[in-house]
């Protein structure tokens, strides 16, 4: 009898995953497995935690909810705690398994953790499959080599709308056979996080991880609400649920894929309406598969001060009392500070507030974009490791921003976005 791991991470799905249908085809039985990554819970060299307590009530709700999923199948989600590449070298070996698929990464990190685990399995002559199955073009499609991707975006785009397809979903399996699987222990997720953190009530949107409240998500979006329409005039608003899709954490850990909601567009587009709203979210989708392309091309050095500019530029020195006071609201420009206080109570910022804290941080105070960058991926709920940094990095001047700095006039931002100061009132308790 063939049996196989798949070893899910941030792709916590059944509908459009070809990691799973692969695994099912060519085995008798598959264990779905998912590990708690003791490395994720640690504190960087920037003195942020890399998973912060926003982000891990979502991932607890979406591996509950794939468990669920699965078990209405005939399989469930074995969670195991520790690090991969010896825990799930340990069940290769216990359940005498040949081979392990999972997603593709394209990130220094999560690269050189996937070739940690294949390292180890080929140790039990096992081997690791990967599959790409985050983007909504797929690499093989691109119509250019990986070294040859323009560096600016909107090349990117013009080109593969013009000369790439989008490959139809894959359907979720009908059945799947697996030995039996234990419940999910939650008692393997006390203690990664020291502090707890309720949620603000002023929150723009009670965020529920898993697939099927991905699904509840777009649904609402899309077909009883209508939003969709109005969409490109509304997404730079600040308070609410439904001033933009809020799909980003459910992308992130892959509660549902690009793809998918690139199907639901289409088919809204052809039922209903086709506007610039909706294909403004298939342009943001785009951005988001070149940020992870771009993560691919240059690997490490997205990181990095400089990040992927070959020119030398002054290097920014990190101030910890002036960040400080950036981190906690606390700046005395009250945009700054309405959507900082936002992010810390939260574990959300609203793609504006994203941008003026950013630009703030870079250019106003002229601290180190790393720690920003860092703090974010602590902080929010729908953190994704390329969108994050390739948005730092472009807002610092040292991605893929061809006009290099780009600088916000902050009040002027506030005066616009913001015009009768709701939002900062909202969140500085001002009457």
């Amino acid at each position: 009898m063939k049996k196989a791991l798949v070893w899910f991470k941030t792709d916590l799905r059944l509908e459009d995953n070809e990691t799973l249908i692969q695994a099912i085809s060519h085995n008798d039985e598959v264990i779905p497995i998912y590990c708690i990554d003791e490395d994720h819970f640690k504190i960087t060299s920037f003195g942020f935690y890399k998973t912060g307590y926003f982000r891990l009530q979502f991932l607890i709700e979406s591996l509950i909810d794939l468990d669920n999923n699965l078990r209405q199948l005939g399989s469930g989600l074995l969670v195991i705690k520790g690090k991969p590449e010896i825990e799930i070298a340990k069940l290769a070996k216990k359940y005498d398994i040949k081979k392990v698929y999972s997603k593709k990464e394209v990130a220094f990190e999560e690269l050189t953790k996937q070739s940690e685990v294949e390292k180890e399995l080929w140790k039990n002559n096992c081997s690791l499959e990967t599959f790409s199955t985050s983007t909504l073009y797929h690499a093989q499609d691109l119509p250019f080599a990986l070294k040859d991707i323009p560096d600016v975006f909107t090349k990117f785009r013009k080109r593969i709308e013009q000369d790439a397809d989008i490959k139809k979903i894959i359907d979720k399996p009908i059945k799947i056979h697996s030995p039996s699987i234990p419940s999910i222990n939650l008692l393997l997720f006390n203690d990664l996080i020291p502090k707890k953190i309720d949620r603000d009530i002023r929150a723009a949107m009670l965020f529920k991880g898993g697939e099927t409240e991905a699904w509840k998500r777009l649904d609402y979006y899309f077909f009883k609400s209508n939003k969709i329409a109005k969409y490109k005039e509304t997404r730079n608003e600040l308070i609410g649920s439904d001033y933009s899709t809020k799909f980003s954490a459910w992308l992130a850990l892959g509660c549902i894929s690009a793809r998918s909601i690139y199907l639901q567009i289409k088919k809204y587009e052809n039922e209903v309406l086709a506007n610039e709203s909706t294909y403004w979210i298939i342009f943001e989708l785009i951005w988001r598969d070149y940020f992870r392309f771009m993560m691919k091309k240059y690997q490490y050095k997205f990181f990095q001060q400089n990040g992927i500019n070959l020119l030398e530029k002054k290097i920014n020195i990190h101030n910890p009392t002036i960040f400080n006071k950036w981190k906690n609201g606390e700046t005395g420009v009250d945009f700054i500070d309405a959507n900082m206080k936002e992010l810390n109570l939260t574990g959300f910022m609203s793609n504006r507030g994203r941008q003026n804290v950013a630009s703030y941080l870079c250019n106003d105070l002229k601290l180190d974009w790393r720690y920003g960058a860092s703090y974010f991926e602590q902080q929010l709920i729908d953190y994704d490791v390329c969108s994050n940094w390739g948005n730092w990095a472009y807002l610092a001047g040292v991605g893929n921003d061809p006009r290099g700095n780009r600088v916000f006039d902050i009040e002027k931002q506030g005066n616009e976005y913001d015009k009768n100061k709701t939002f900062r009132n909202l969140w500085l308790n001002k009457k």
